[in-house]
């Protein structure tokens, strides 16, 4: 029978260990992890991370493979962020730990270090997910027992990548939670997905609001209208007010005026409806 591979046993218990314990080596012989899931880092948490390894040192070692090509002579699996900040705090050699690794399994460990230190935004935990089922083969499931994951957190995050690009851009930078993404999946339509984004963006709201949005504009019907408040421009009219105010907007004309029902489902709405119709300036 198989072990399954996971967080249980610690990171150690994915790879085999080529050397038995910590060595050092030059830092210009440790090329990047070309499978490396975080994409981005941040200047400031680096520079701290600099500053603290000038001051005592960096205390756990990286993990390293030998290198396959002759650029250099080891190549990085997990500690990219420690690498480069001893590189940015003047370290000539860094202590390490050497490992025999394949490609999927510098992917897998990288992968695992990171969620570990919760290092990976929501994109990048994804993108690092499907290229394991996509380039290795591996199910959900066998994905989640690698990471130590629940195979419905996989598969949820993985779903993220079905977002449009500028909310995946807005998820990525912060803008909205993971939460307000899995919300906004709840529709199918991408027009309507970027209706509910924008109105998170206008109006703050916070996951839950979003939620019942989303269920709200789910679950109702298209509004009936008479024929001559369906005309094109009336439409688009309509779609503008739901956009801007992220709720169920009715737009009736006739030739001496018309009617604009906006719909509110709770006294937060109709506090949010106030604030933005009479308060701005």
């Amino acid at each position: 029978m198989t072990k399954k591979r996971g967080l249980g046993k610690g990171l150690g218990a994915l790879i085999p260990v080529s050397e038995p314990g910590p060595t050092e080596l030059p830092v210009d012989t440790i090329s990047p992890n070309p499978l490396q899931p975080r994409q981005k880092m941040a200047p400031q948490e680096l520079e701290e991370l600099a500053a603290s390894i000038r001051e005592h040192g960096l205390i756990q070692p990286l993990i390293v493979s030998q290198a396959a090509d002759a650029e250099a002579s080891y190549q990085l699996i997990a500690g990219e962020r420690r690498l480069e900040a001893a590189k940015l705090a003047g370290l000539t050699r860094v202590p390490v730990i050497i490992r025999e690794a394949t490609p999927q399994e510098m992917l897998e460990l990288a992968l695992v270090e990171n969620i570990q230190r919760a290092d990976l935004n929501p994109l990048e935990q994804a993108t690092a997910y499907r290229h394991l089922m996509d380039d290795f083969g591996l199910t959900q499931e066998q994905v989640s027992e690698r990471v130590g994951k629940s195979r419905v957190a996989v598969a949820n995050s993985v779903r993220l990548l079905r977002l449009p690009d500028e909310i995946k851009s807005s998820l990525a930078q912060g803008q909205i939670t993971e939460g307000h993404a899995r919300a906004i999946l709840g529709l199918d339509e991408p027009d309507d997905q970027q209706k509910i984004w924008k109105a998170i963006l206008k109006r703050g709201l916070n996951v839950r609001q979003t939620e019942e949005t989303v269920r709200r504009l789910v679950a109702e019907p298209k509004p009936k209208r008479p024929d001559q408040s369906s005309s094109p421009e009336t439409k688009a009219l309509e779609d503008r007010f739901r956009e801007v105010l992220g709720t169920k907007v009715q737009l009736f004309r006739s030739k001496r005026g018309g009617r604009l029902v906006i719909h509110f489902y709770s006294e937060e709405e109709l506090q949010a409806f106030y604030d933005l119709v009479v308060r701005e300036e």
